[in-house]
Parts: C-alpha cells; sequence; structure tokens
C-alpha cells in the first residue's frame, strides 16, 4: 500500500504542477481537487448526455470544481444530495431540493451555503441515486481516477453501494480539464472505483465497464479513519466472540 500511495502522489504532484503552469486552476491547483478553468462548460457539456437527462437524484462531491454540475442539476429540478465536508456529521449527506430553494440554484450550491442550509441526510433517509458526480486530480482513458488522497470519495461511494442505492447501471462521471487526462496506467488499491463518464469542457469519454468494489472494505480503513466518519463508526461490523 505504501508504494501505491507513492506512484499516486507523484502523478497529483505533476499534475498540480502542469495547471499551475498552464494557469488551468484559478484558485491554485496543488492539494486539493482543482477548480478548472472551463467547469461551466463542462458542465453544461455533461446536461447534454443522455444519463444526466434521465437522472432526477444525483449525489455530488462537495469540491468547487463541481460547483457548476451541482448549481445546473439544482436549475434543471434534480435533487442533490452533497457530501458533507470529511463525512465528518453525524447524517453525512445534505440534501438540495429545488423545489424548496429560496436562494438562487448557484448560491445554494456552494458547500458553506449547503452546511448552513441544506438538510442533513442519512443513507436510509435517501432514495436511489441515478448519477454520481465526482471529482479528480487526475483520470485515464480507463477510467481510474485519483483524488486528492483523503480517500473520502472512495468511501462515499462504498457507503451509497452497502446501503443499496446504487446499482451497476448507475453511472460514475467525473469533470476535469483536458490536462488532468493522462495517457497512462494509474495505480489503484482495492478500495478505488472507477469512473464511468469523463467530461472536460470538449468532449465526453466513455470509459469500458469495471467491476467496482462490493462496499466498504474495512480492512483497508484504520480504527483512527472509522472513528472520525459516524456512519462508518454506526455500521462497523462487530468482531465474533472467540
Amino acid at each position: 500500500m505504501d508504494s501505491i500511495r507513492e506512484a499516486k502522489q507523484a502523478v497529483r504532484e505533476r499534475v498540480w504542477k502542469l495547471l499551475d503552469q498552464e494557469n488551468a486552476a484559478p484558485d491554485g491547483a496543488a492539494g486539493r481537487i482543482p477548480s478548472f478553468v472551463g467547469a461551466d462548460a463542462a458542465a453544461a457539456l455533461l446536461a447534454e448526455h443522455s444519463a444526466w437527462q434521465r437522472a432526477t437524484v444525483i449525489k455530488a462531491v462537495p469540491d468547487r470544481a463541481q460547483l457548476p454540475v451541482r448549481a445546473r442539476a439544482l436549475e434543471e429540478g434534480k435533487r442533490v444530495y452533497m457530501a458533507a465536508s470529511k463525512l465528518a456529521a453525524p447524517k453525512p449527506f445534505y440534501l438540495l431540493d429545488p423545489e424548496t430553494l429560496t436562494i438562487p440554484a448557484r448560491e445554494a450550491a456552494e458547500r458553506r451555503t449547503a452546511a448552513k442550509s441544506a438538510r442533513p441526510a442519512d443513507l436510509d433517509e435517501m432514495p436511489a441515486v441515478d448519477l454520481i458526480v465526482c471529482g479528480s486530480v487526475a483520470v485515464n482513458y480507463e477510467g481510474v481516477r485519483l483524488g486528492k488522497g483523503a480517500g473520502y470519495a472512495d468511501i462515499e461511494v462504498a457507503l451509497l453501494q452497502e446501503a443499496g442505492l446504487i446499482q451497476p447501471h448507475t453511472l460514475i462521471v467525473t469533470t476535469v480539464h483536458e490536462l488532468q487526462i493522462v495517457d497512462e496506467s494509474l495505480p489503484e488499491a482495492g478500495h478505488d472505483f472507477r469512473v464511468d463518464l469523463i467530461v472536460t469542457p470538449d468532449r465526453i469519454i466513455e470509459c469500458a465497464p469495471y467491476r467496482r468494489p462490493p462496499g466498504i472494505i474495512w480492512q483497508s480503513l484504520s480504527p483512527e479513519a472509522i472513528a472520525a466518519i459516524p456512519a462508518l463508526a454506526g455500521r462497523r461490523p462487530q468482531a465474533r466472540p472467540k
């Protein structure tokens, strides 16, 4: 695992540096899921895809890079479930419901606004999810993605999987800048999911189907990580008495 983590970080560092060199990340790239030039155009292109048009319930990450996607979903009358920061809340998602908004969709979709005004939701309060939107630092044409290294996106998908809220046909999409797509193999661990669609400001790339992790892989999580996320701590299997 140490070698995988080191290999992932080397790719992240390279992509962050490239984005900054090309002025493609207006807020700075390093250490984060980078907000990128053309994020609004990527959201608009995603909205042309049939999977988006069919979806009524979307699960999205809270990163600024995906703010245009969240806002567009609300503008189109879709319900959005956005993960709480670091999944640290007792109810790990916020429900952004277009039918109850009293502020503009773009403002409602902001992470800090949602944390103050959206309704918290636990997994047993959520409907089935039609489309999952995640952020990436780097992604390749096979759909292997690298986040910023915290692992929260993988846990979010695993929680939804465990709760039966996503099906094999539920698509996972990431919106990125073209510079974030790498034409090479990327390291991945057993708990990593792949994406089905990559959307840039200029094109949509459909990746080959791939078997997803079946749910939470407990042995990949430290006791400290489990304790810090209430949704995990409350679902941890109890050790059987010897």
